[in-house]
């Protein structure tokens, strides 16, 4: 059931003059990412008006696998990789209701 999984929207700002190296990176993470056990969806997008915003929609099996993830090798090359090249960070956690 849809209300079992858990979503994950997850807002990355890069800075103006950062933009392409932080797309770079964040695409780097779609591939091994959908491979990963207990991902059901991960799906990278860009805003259209502001191309400096991206959103990440994923579903999970569930917390204990996506935290698993958020543990990972590529998750912590790419925080290394783009320090200081991000404006904003959000993760919300959601359970889908309709």
């Amino acid at each position: 059931m849809a209300q079992n999984k858990l979503i994950i929207v997850a807002k990355i700002l890069a800075k103006a003059d950062q933009k392409e190296l932080v797309q770079k990176e964040l695409l780097k993470l779609i591939a091994v990412t959908r491979a990963e056990e207990g991902c059901i969806s991960y799906d990278l997008h860009q805003d259209n008006k502001n191309p400096n915003l991206f959103l990440f929609f994923e579903k999970w099996e569930n917390r204990e696998l996506w935290q698993k993830h958020m543990g990972n090798q590529h998750l912590a090359d790419y925080v290394k990789n783009t320090e200081g090249a991000v404006e904003e960070f959000v993760i919300n956690e959601m359970t889908a209701i309709g």
